[in-house]
C-alpha cells in the first residue's frame, strides 16, 4: 500500500491534527508513515499543508501533482495550493460547489452535529473515508483515535463529527 496525502487549510483548522492521527492509523496497521508540514504564516489563520505518504518513501514532500488525495479544509486554499492537484487526485473540498472535486460543508455540518465547527475536520475526513479514497477504513481510526485521545468530551464530539461526515459519503 503507497498513499500520498495533501492536507491545506488555515491555522486552527486541525491540518495538523489530522495528518497525525493518518499517520498514526498508518503506523497501527504495520503500514510506514512520513510526514511534514508547513505552516505559511505563524499565525491562526495562516495557511498550512501537510503531507503525508503512507508506505516506503524516501522524502516526505508530495511532488507537484503527485498527491493521489488532497483535501482542503479552507476552499479558498484550492487557489494557494494548486500544486497539489494533478490528473490522478481525489479532491475533497471544505465548502459549496460541483464536479471534478468532492464538496461537502463541514464547517456547517459539524456546526449542525456538534454545535461547533472546530469538529470541521473530522466531518471531512469522515468524507473522505466515506468516499473510500484513504488507506484506512472508519474502524481502524476510530480505534486509533480512541487510543491516543485524552480528553473524553472531544473524543465523544470528534466521533459524532466523523461519522456524521463518513454517512454523508
Amino acid at each position: 500500500m503507497q498513499q500520498q496525502i495533501a492536507i491545506s487549510g488555515l491555522g486552527g483548522q486541525g491540518v495538523l491534527f489530522i495528518t497525525r492521527l493518518l499517520a498514526e492509523t498508518a503506523m497501527s496497521m504495520g503500514l510506514d508513515a512520513i510526514s511534514s508540514e508547513t505552516h505559511g504564516m505563524a499565525m491562526r489563520g495562516g495557511a498550512v499543508v501537510s503531507h503525508l505518504k503512507v508506505g516506503s518513501w524516501p522524502s516526505p514532500l508530495i511532488r507537484a501533482g503527485q498527491a493521489d488525495i488532497a483535501m482542503f479544509l479552507a476552499q479558498e486554499n484550492i487557489a494557494v495550493h494548486p500544486q497539489l492537484i494533478g490528473e490522478k487526485t481525489s479532491v475533497v473540498v471544505n465548502g459549496e460547489g460541483n464536479e471534478p472535486y468532492m464538496f461537502i460543508n463541514a464547517s456547517r455540518l459539524a456546526e449542525e452535529v456538534v454545535g461547533s465547527r472546530q469538529a470541521e475536520n473530522m466531518a471531512l475526513l469522515g468524507f473522505a473515508l466515506g468516499k473510500k479514497r484513504l488507506f484506512c477504513d472508519l474502524d481502524q481510526l476510530t480505534r486509533v483515535l480512541g487510543e491516543f485521545s485524552r480528553n473524553k468530551a472531544a473524543l465523544e464530539t470528534g466521533l459524532k463529527a466523523l461519522n456524521a461526515g463518513f454517512n454523508k459519503a
